[in-house]
């Protein structure tokens, strides 16, 4: 079953990598969606995929990149839309 996860993750994530990691990782994994800063400090992002692969991504979210300290992630699951072509930084 394909899914939809909108995500923010919070703590020391802007500065560490932490969005080309993710791309990194998503394109990897075969996912969709995208992935940006927030203003307010944090990361948000959107994945679109199999639901055990869309889950494996969030969990490498609670960790992040080596140089990152999550200390939340926010998930809401929304509808699937297959509204991406691939996986992408928006700036």
């Amino acid at each position: 079953m394909e899914i939809r996860a909108h995500v923010l993750i919070s703590g020391r994530v802007q500065g560490v990598f932490f969005r080309t990691s993710t791309k990194n990782q998503a394109e990897q994994l075969g996912l969709k969606g995208w992935v940006r800063n927030k203003p307010d400090g944090k990361v948000e992002a959107i994945f679109e995929g199999e639901e055990n692969i869309v889950k494996e991504i969030i969990n490498w979210c609670h960790r992040g990149p080596k140089l990152s300290n999550v200390t939340d992630v926010k998930l809401d699951y929304q509808k699937f839309l297959n509204e991406f072509e691939d996986f992408s930084i928006i700036y």
